[in-house]
């Protein structure tokens, strides 16, 4: 299944993508995609339905943020590589963990505020775990049972503040705008075989991340059960697992989002996302 919301921001209503690529209300199914709506037997309520006798929802419409109610918006660092390499940092033993504030949460084609005092915003393609059923100090056997789906995630940063203004990467991470997801929560038994999916991203047209999740230092499931040894996730959290080569950042010389400037990414199976920087106002 394709799961989405829709809707003006603050006031989405969840919906489903059918199989002509038509949007269907839910909200008199589920209130939301959010809570016991993502856990398995939520979900399998949500299979068992024909998506035919839903509402249809007239085009064109504001997609949302996938999933809500996200408490825990957790990311990983440097998960592939050869995006290590090009930031100049080794690659880790274990896992590198941050937080993004779950208000940067935006829609998928929402624009993208350059935040005051911005001068090194950058992107980075990211594919990213929607948490179902609670979950604390699982084995990684059983992450498939409390991943709910997957989505894409913009892991839109700023340079400066994440690494010249001291202590944690957070304050590079959390701005308004810095945490699309979406456009669809992609279900786990739709996507296949979730470790082998391409990943790209576009400035003003031109390729600037190729990428797969074939590379990734730490697998999916992994690193599930890895975050779930230091903190309870709960439904509707999301981690997002790191990019692949071709920031901004790691360009010579870099280079950076600036207004006006169009990004386009997507991942096999989970879709696309598109975004237009714009001034903070």
């Amino acid at each position: 299944m394709k799961l989405l919301r829709y809707g003006p921001s603050g006031e989405e209503r969840p919906g489903l993508l059918d199989g002509e690529g038509r949007v269907r209300d839910l909200s008199a199914i589920v209130p939301d995609i959010s809570g016991k709506a993502l856990s398995q037997s939520g979900l399998e309520a949500l299979r068992r339905l024909d998506p035919a006798t839903l509402p249809l929802v007239a085009d064109p419409v504001r997609l949302g943020p996938c999933v809500a109610g996200v408490g825990n918006f957790i990311a990983v660092g440097l998960n592939y590589a050869d995006h290590a390499r090009e930031s100049g940092l080794p690659i880790p033993d274990e896992p590198v963990l941050f937080n993004k504030a779950a208000s940067s949460i935006a829609g998928p084609d929402d624009p993208i505020p350059v935040p005051p005092g911005s001068t090194k915003l950058d992107w980075e393609v990211e594919i990213a775990i929607v948490i179902g059923e609670t979950a604390y100090d699982i084995p990684e056997s059983a992450a498939p049972t409390v991943i709910a789906g997957y989505c894409i995630c913009h892991d839109v940063s700023e340079r400066a503040f994440q690494n010249e203004r001291g202590g944690q990467w957070t304050k590079g991470k959390s701005a308004p705008g810095f945490g699309p997801l979406g456009p669809w929560l992609v279900t786990p038994d739709e996507l296949g075989d979730v470790q082998n999916l391409a990943m790209w991203l576009d400035v003003n047209g031109a390729r600037m991340q190729t990428g797969s999740t074939a590379t990734m230092i730490f697998p999916l499931h992994f690193l599930v059960s890895y975050v779930s040894r230091f903190m309870r996730l709960l439904p509707g959290d999301v981690i997002t697992t790191g990019t692949p080569p071709g920031v901004g950042m790691g360009h010579r010389p870099p280079r950076y989002l600036k207004p006006g400037d169009r990004v386009e990414l997507g991942i096999d199976g989970l879709g696309a996302q598109r975004q237009q920087v714009i001034g903070h106002g």
